[in-house]
């Protein structure tokens, strides 16, 4: 039996992109459904017994009806190969209004077989070509439906949290204990695992966490543990393997240095409960590179021009998105030639930011030739990228801003 997954698909996310002339869309929208093209390509060549996807299809909670229309022609192809589907609700898959249709509803209503949507905390048995599967699913637990006023009067948010995670790990252990051994038995989750690494991420997550302690997912009956909503792919256990695919392209450049792709399972339903897994691969998926360039220029430099472009010349900027970050004197901030840097990357398929650090001065300037048309979040993403923070701060400033970007944005549309 062979499980393909991969999870945080976020289509709509079109930072660092530009106007494809062919199809009048965004390149980044391009960027991220070839890497999906490349998972669905494997689980059709490879005949996976199941696609299992572990949240968050799209950046919106409201995705646009091009974005739907994408994401649904990759799980119809899985469908039509005879490729079980398995969807389990993230964060970004659900809207804020109680009542509403999430993101994956529309999927139960289309003419695809075999795709099942999990949106609720419960065990799924899912037929596949080499037998039954059960799933105990984990999709994003929204607070509201999941304790009452009553339960959280009083609490403050940590309080909220735990509760959250006190009755989420008791669940999934009753609903474990209740699994049938003679079945191969997975636990598919949305959720954050304690010990997990995140990249920069934070700045897409809606909101404070709750989290799950490795042993609260990581049971004996489990012969594999698929997580998504932390962007950077890790293995956190091996006693069943507990796995974060990771997201299938870098959204920021905090994930410059991740590694993207999917994992395959292998199980092999005949051998005894716990024994059942024979393989586990990641496999990495062509992302768009991200790169950085970071250039000192000396104050006794002859030609800073020359400096800068020597130092693009050593990285692979072709067809990656770039900021290049420039400390240099004040004095020689005018023999900086911007036509020239701008010409050493024209294979850069974009320009994020080229900012000047000057070191002799309490000032920072981020080179107003290279950021028009950047987004208020790019612009703020450049900037933070000039400044000795953290990358856990930076990402913090960013979601909050975004929050701002956002209320402001209502107020234009009148809303």
């Amino acid at each position: 039996m062979r499980i393909v997954h991969f999870a945080d698909v976020h289509i709509g996310v079109e930072s660092y992109g530009k106007v494809d002339p062919q199809t009048g869309l965004s390149s980044r929208l391009g960027d991220f459904l070839r890497s999906l093209d490349e998972v669905v390509d494997y689980a059709v060549e490879s005949r996976a017994d199941l696609a299992l996807f572990c949240g968050d299809a799209y950046k919106s909670r409201d995705p646009s009806q091009t974005h739907q229309r994408e994401f649904a022609r990759r799980i119809a192809r899985l469908s039509a190969a005879g490729v079980p589907v398995f969807l389990v609700e993230g964060n970004h898959d659900i809207p804020n209004v109680v009542g509403r249709a999430s993101a994956l509803d529309i999927f139960r209503t289309l003419p695809a077989p075999n795709v099942h949507i999990a949106s609720q905390l419960d065990a799924y048995t899912v037929p596949t070509p080499s037998g039954p599967l059960a799933i105990v699913a984990v999709p994003w637990v929204r607070r509201g439906t999941f304790l009452s006023r009553e339960d959280t009067r009083g609490m403050n948010p940590d309080e909220v949290n735990e509760a959250i995670q006190q009755r989420l790990s008791d669940a999934i252990a009753a609903i474990a204990a209740g699994l049938d051994p003679s079945v191969p038995a997975i636990l598919a989750g949305h959720v954050t695992v304690s010990g997990a690494r995140t990249s920069s991420e934070q700045s897409m997550m809606l909101g404070r966490d709750h989290v799950l302690l490795l042993s609260n997912v990581a049971l004996p009956r489990f012969e594999y543990v698929a997580l998504g909503h932390v962007h950077r792919h890790q293995v956190l256990g091996r006693e069943p393997h507990v796995v974060y695919a990771g997201a299938l392209e870098r959204v920021d450049f905090g994930e410059e240095d991740d590694t993207k792709g999917f994992c395959v399972i292998d199980l092999d339903p005949s051998k005894p409960q716990g024994g059942r897994m024979t393989g586990f691969e990641f496999r990495p998926v062509n992302a768009r590179a991200m790169v950085t360039i970071e250039v000192e220029v000396k104050p006794d430099d002859a030609d800073p021009t020359a400096t800068v472009v020597g130092a693009i010349g050593r990285h692979n900027v072709q067809g990656a998105i770039v900021r290049v970050r420039v400390r240099l004197p004040g004095q020689m901030e005018g023999r900086l030639h911007d036509a020239e840097v701008r010409k050493a990357l024209e294979r850069a398929h974009y320009v994020a930011a080229i900012s000047k650090e000057i070191t002799d001065a309490p000032r920072v300037r981020l080179g107003g030739a290279y950021t028009q048309g950047l987004s208020p979040r790019d612009a703020l993403q450049a900037y933070l990228g000039t400044r000795d923070i953290t990358p856990e701060r930076a990402a913090l400033l960013t979601e909050r801003a975004q929050e701002l970007f956002d209320a402001v944005s209502d107020d234009d549309r009148g809303g």
